[in-house]
């Protein structure tokens, strides 16, 4: 085997990081009949432990690896669904104040693999 064995999964990492929603609109969040929050392409949502209500403290890296639900600059919010401001100024969909993102490591549509990720990451739900 050569050294250089890792480097396609590497390169997939990589592509998978950099094409993430972070800058991008996405459409209203929606419920599975389990009350599991999904975006349009029926990616899971999480949020995490150390936001604000209302206020999201996920950037930079981290933002890479859980790209936040953006919102289109309109977006009118009705309950349980908000909105919260990230530190540039733009909205992000949020739930019950909680932001919400999505995970890079999650690949196929209803995957949850990001779901207790260092005890702070959690699947996003709301009351079926």
């Amino acid at each position: 085997m050569t050294p250089h064995r890792y480097l396609p999964g590497l390169c997939m990492g990589l592509a998978l990081a950099l094409a993430s929603p972070l800058m991008h609109a996405q459409s209203v969040p929606v419920a599975d009949a389990q009350g599991i929050l999904h975006d349009a392409a029926g990616m899971t949502l999480y949020t995490y432990d150390p936001d604000a209500p209302g206020r999201s403290v996920c950037s930079g890296p981290c933002a890479k690896v859980w790209p936040p639900a953006m919102a289109t600059a309109g977006a009118v919010a009705h309950e349980p669904l908000d909105l919260a401001a990230r530190e540039d100024g733009s909205r992000q969909w949020a739930v019950h104040g909680h932001p919400l993102y999505g995970y890079v490591a999650d690949v196929t549509p209803g995957q949850a693999s990001g779901d207790g990720v260092n005890g702070r990451w959690h699947v996003a739900r709301i009351a079926p």
